[in-house]
């Protein structure tokens, strides 16, 4: 090891580059050194918020090539929206074939928005020499690893493997206009957030220490739906708050996805890991759910099953926010407090974990290797939901797919 510290420039300004800031309070051996975004505002606010917790002396930087090229800068957190990935890292490679130093770069989730673009990534990083990590912070939520720790060694050790892994992401929908626009973000919630609940399900069926390859993927179903958001008056709603683009009468992405994936273990035995995510959940809040079924036990994560609790009377008139959990959609009645919400999803450790990988030079347990698996299934997904059927992994023609929701021609009925 030759730095005792990493210095990391975050690509992105907006909501999850703060989560990753906020949750570096959390890491004794990083600093942020440097913040860039298009919005130059944006970037400069996103540097004073690591300043104001003092998790470095960070500032904006007008490109993302003067950035890499800060000696300051060990590593590069991509943050920045899906359409913009590719060009964003081809920037940072771009710095580093220049004469630009780097430890490694890490991505957030999904890797890209097809598999073409996902092997573009991987490609761009193999070329510049580059160590690189994926960014999937529920693998490293507190209930998740130790729940996992303790199935696997009393559970699975006594009585058998687990064979049954499920796992649910809901919201009321995404805070960003891009994010709604299949063109931009790639698809609607499948692409958005099954890209979580798949990877957990194959984190929950695979043995601790074991290889990713010890459990196979070898059929996909895939389901999605508009259940709410293309409603007449809930399209035109999107339209005021998000803008003209977002026109879910015309060019709806799924509010709702449901996913399938049959495994098979390196003994033969077949497992299931089954996800499911909505933008069309009404709750308190963003809610997590988790679950793992063995022969003889079984694990629970609901992550709205909080230690504390507040009830507000209507009397209690306040504005909008969302101080007591993500995604919050009410502030009377009863409600939960989610205490530390960085810490609490995973994004403390996991950032633990790739700072002190990239200062050791050691490989991250997740890789843009791993990206690439989760847009493989994502895009089978997608394609067995338009065919209407069950497919093998990996089918024909994947590497060139690109979902109808994303090309503008889905109608929201499930299939093209």
């Amino acid at each position: 090891m030759t730095s005792l510290r990493l210095g990391i420039g975050f690509v992105g300004s907006g909501f999850i580059t703060r989560f990753h800031i906020r949750s570096l309070v959390g890491v004794r051996d990083a600093d942020v050194r440097g913040c860039w975004s298009p919005n130059a505002g944006r970037a400069a606010s996103a540097a004073a918020l690591a300043r104001e917790l003092d998790v470095g002396a960070a500032r904006a930087f007008p490109s993302i090539e003067a950035m890499v090229a800060d000696p300051a800068v060990d590593a590069v957190w991509l943050c920045g929206p899906n359409h913009a990935r590719v060009a964003n890292l081809a920037a940072v490679c771009a710095a580093v074939k220049a004469g630009a130093t780097l430890r490694g770069v890490a991505c957030e989730k999904p890797l890209a928005r097809t598999v073409a673009e996902a092997k573009r990534m991987r490609g761009l990083v193999e070329q510049a020499g580059l160590r690189h990590g994926y960014l999937e912070n529920q693998l490293f939520a507190p209930p998740v690893t130790r729940g996992r720790e303790l199935i696997w060694r009393r559970g699975a050790a006594l009585t058998g493997r687990p064979y049954l892994a499920r796992a649910a992401e809901e919201h009321a929908g995404p805070h960003s206009p891009w994010f709604w626009r299949g063109d931009l973000q790639g698809g609607g919630v499948l692409n958005d957030m099954a890209c979580h609940s798949v990877e957990v399900v194959r984190h929950l069926l695979t043995a601790p220490g074991a290889p990713r390859a010890s459990i196979r993927p070898r059929r996909v179903t895939g389901r999605i739906a508009s259940l709410k958001w293309s409603r007449p008056e809930y399209s035109d709603r999107l339209r005021r708050e998000m803008g003209a683009a977002v026109d879910y009468a015309a060019r709806p992405a799924e509010d709702f996805a449901a996913v399938t994936i049959e495994y098979e273990a390196d003994d033969g035995m077949p497992l299931i890991g089954e996800a499911s995510t909505s933008w069309s959940y009404v709750g308190a809040g963003l809610r997590l759910r988790m679950e793992l079924l063995g022969p003889e036990y079984s694990l629970a994560v609901n992550s709205l099953d909080s230690g504390v609790k507040l009830f507000f009377s209507r009397e209690v008139r306040g504005a909008a926010g969302e101080d007591l959990v993500e995604k919050q959609n009410a502030e009377v009645g009863s409600m939960p407090v989610v205490v530390d919400e960085t810490a609490e999803y995973g994004y403390t450790a996991e950032n633990r974990h790739m700072v002190r990988a990239f200062l050791q030079e050691e490989a991250p347990d997740l890789t843009f290797d791993d990206g690439v698996e989760v847009v493989e299934l994502l895009m089978t997904a997608y394609m067995s939901a338009e065919q209407g059927r069950t497919l093998p992994f990996r089918p024909d023609g994947l590497d060139a797919f690109v979902p109808a929701v994303a090309l503008g021609t889905w109608k929201g009925r499930g299939r093209r």
